[in-house]
């Protein structure tokens, strides 16, 4: 109750607020890399411009993964970085379950030199759409 009293006494205050939350939530989106649709990756990807790494957990990457995507787990990514290095010409996309990780590892990426995107949506999008996926 006294909530709603302070939002109606400093509706000013409230509304910077939610301004402010809603600038970082985009900034710290970009960072990361743009978005993609699946369209767009099937593009980039069919002409050869790009190289899907999925950051899933492999034991979730294996229940289904985009073809020829890259397992590198989000948590082993910095480790991992010199195997991505023949593909610095090419846009790395990157994909995860939901969008929870892709915005760090893109961020990570672009960090040391990489040209990255992220997949909108990520796995639970490319699956929703009932498009092709791999199992291992």
């Amino acid at each position: 109750m006294d909530f709603i009293v302070f939002m109606s006494e400093q509706w000013l205050l409230v509304t910077i607020l939610a301004v402010l939350v809603s600038g970082l939530i985009v900034v710290e989106g970009k960072r990361g890399g743009d978005s993609l649709s699946f369209h767009q990756l099937t593009t980039l990807v069919n002409q050869g411009n790009a190289v899907v790494v999925d950051v899933r957990e492999t034991k979730e990457f294996k229940t289904g993964h985009i073809v020829n995507a890259l397992n590198i787990p989000h948590l082993k990514l910095g480790d991992r970085l010199g195997e991505l290095n023949k593909h610095k010409e090419k846009t790395i996309i990157v994909v995860d379950k939901m969008g929870q990780h892709a915005g760090a590892s893109g961020r990570l990426l672009k960090e040391n030199g990489f040209n990255v995107n992220r997949l909108q949506g990520g796995m639970s999008e490319w699956q929703a759409q009932n498009l092709p996926v791999i199992k291992s």
